[in-house]
């Protein structure tokens, strides 16, 4: 198992990070718009670009909030940040990372779970502040900036009485959650979030030390379109906006049920993936298991709290669960189920996998073996259903091969308090172990990843992650970043010639 102690080991380097050299550049962040670059011909050169936007650098007092992500468990030191105010942000910080040979990663919501949108002396590109929001209600052609945050998404789309898919956790980078694939409450009714989307401003590499900007839609780079459904976080470019086709939804009900303890496990489990696959497509659910406590969350879209409670009574008739109701608007509901992030644990790590069978009574044991035997109460064991609209490919395409998946599910574990450095150390190789034991554990039962719950040291994670579409995601790598500019641990490779 991999050793994430490295917490301890950069926290003795240089704020800039070890061996870090001050570049033309860095020193100062030049106006907004400067140093246009042109598009240009493979071959051509750039002239020297200079960083715009807002620029962090070691030594601004921001410096350790911008450097740390969602997840606390890694930590990283990049020489310089910077939070593009405009797309031209992102063309001149690709180009001015080309032009010094300086490692590059993309950032958006920051809750890359593998610290992958984070890069030691190296330059982190964050969208982030990308924020603006176009929506036609006639068309329902929502155009927004990268930078949105799932809950602001919800929230815009919402008083328009429109929706796309997006996860539960609000402060998740929309663009991420989209590029990945993207579930959440509203899967079986509208699909994936990347079925919704059929457009995105993007920057690429090109020429020797250059970027361009180009748009990719269902006439123009099909081809990339196809590969970011499903294959997009930092592997092809960097998308600055998100065009969608929204769909109408006017109010949900919204149902949560709590057992005390895990004794009614495996009859609430078997239940819910019974009833779950059965049911109107319209409605949503998904079964947090804790050590000390069972959850059931169902979103019926366009329904009320009776109809709801109706179609979930399968699994609210098991044992004695306290349950809450409420029908409104999505983007209130989706509000009030939020939690803070200065509630969460610092550190986390899962292992994301899918079911293509009900699990049986012995996977449900493991299940409950595990749960009791977590290393916090924040621990947990999430599963999502499947089915319904998620069988349905849009237009184009999509490179998220799991259509055909009953159920996703992750162990995870979290520990540690938030803001704290080193906060939760001492429990860092109880936690690891865990997941480790436990997705071994229930590898007979599952298959596949998630690409946007990555996980780390698996063998065959290209075909884990994108089936038979790996080849052809090979293909429009070498077509859109042939000198492979954007890589990381688990990134796509280009194809050879």
């Amino acid at each position: 198992m991999q050793d994430f102690s490295r917490r301890g080991l950069l926290r003795v380097t240089a704020a800039a990070g070890a061996g870090a050299v001050v570049l033309p550049g860095v020193a100062a962040a030049e106006a907004p718009g400067a140093s246009a670059v042109p598009a240009v011909a493979e071959g051509m050169k750039c002239r020297p670009a200079k960083l715009t936007g807002r620029v962090v650098r070691p030594d601004d007092p921001g410096y350790a909030e911008a450097s740390l992500g969602w997840d606390e468990l890694f930590v990283h030191y990049p020489l310089v940040i910077v939070y593009a105010q405009e797309t031209q942000d992102v063309v001149n910080a690709l180009t001015w990372a080309r032009q010094h040979n300086v490692a590059l990663r993309v950032r958006s919501g920051g809750h890359s779970l593998e610290g992958w949108s984070n890069v030691d002396n190296g330059l982190v590109i964050d969208v982030s502040e990308l924020k603006s929001v176009h929506i036609d209600t006639v068309t329902r052609i929502a155009k927004v900036g990268a930078g949105l945050s799932q809950s602001e998404a919800v929230t815009a789309l919402a008083k328009k009485g429109l929706a796309v898919t997006t996860g539960t956790e609000g402060t998740v980078g929309l663009s991420g959650a989209t590029l990945g694939g993207g579930f959440g409450f509203l899967v079986r009714y509208l699909g994936m979030a990347c079925d919704s989307l059929v457009g995105a401003e993007i920057v690429v590499a090109a020429g020797d030390d250059c970027a361009k900007v180009i748009h990719a839609d269902l006439k123009d780079h099909e081809d990339l379109l196809w590969a970011l459904r499903g294959a997009g976080n930092g592997n092809f470019g960097i998308v600055t906006s998100l065009t969608y086709k929204a769909s109408p939804l006017k109010s949900v009900a919204y149902v949560q049920a709590t057992w005390d303890g895990i004794k009614d496990l495996h009859r609430v489990f078997e239940a819910w993936q019974h009833s779950a696959l059965r049911a109107d497509d319209r409605l949503g659910t998904q079964l947090e298991i804790h050590r000390g406590q069972i959850l059931l969350f169902g979103v019926l879209a366009e329904g009320t709290e009776a109809e709801a409670k109706e179609l979930l009574d399968p699994i609210l008739s098991v044992g004695t669960p306290e349950v809450t109701a409420q029908t409104g608007n999505w983007g209130d509901v989706y509000a009030g189920f939020q939690i803070p992030t200065a509630d969460e644990p610092a550190n986390w790590k899962f292992f994301s996998q899918f079911s293509s069978e009900l699990l049986p009574r012995k996977a449900i044991s493991v299940i409950a073996s595990f749960m009791r035997d977590a290393p916090t109460d924040d621990s947990n064991f999430f599963t999502q259903a499947f089915g319904g609209a998620v069988r349905r490919s849009p237009r184009g395409g999509t490179a998220f091969p799991h259509r055909d998946a009953l159920f996703y599910s992750e162990p995870g574990a979290g520990w540690g308090t938030r803001g704290q450095a080193g906060s939760g150390d001492e429990l860092t190789p109880q936690a690891q172990a865990w997941i480790a034991e436990f997705s071994q554990a229930l590898r007979p039962y599952v298959n596949g990843a998630y690409v946007n719950v990555p996980n780390i040291g698996m063998q065959d994670w290209e075909t884990a992650y994108w089936g038979d579409n790996f080849d052809r995601l090979r293909r429009v790598k070498a077509q859109y970043d042939p000198r492979n500019v954007f890589q990381y641990e688990q990134s796509i490779p280009p194809a050879s010639c």
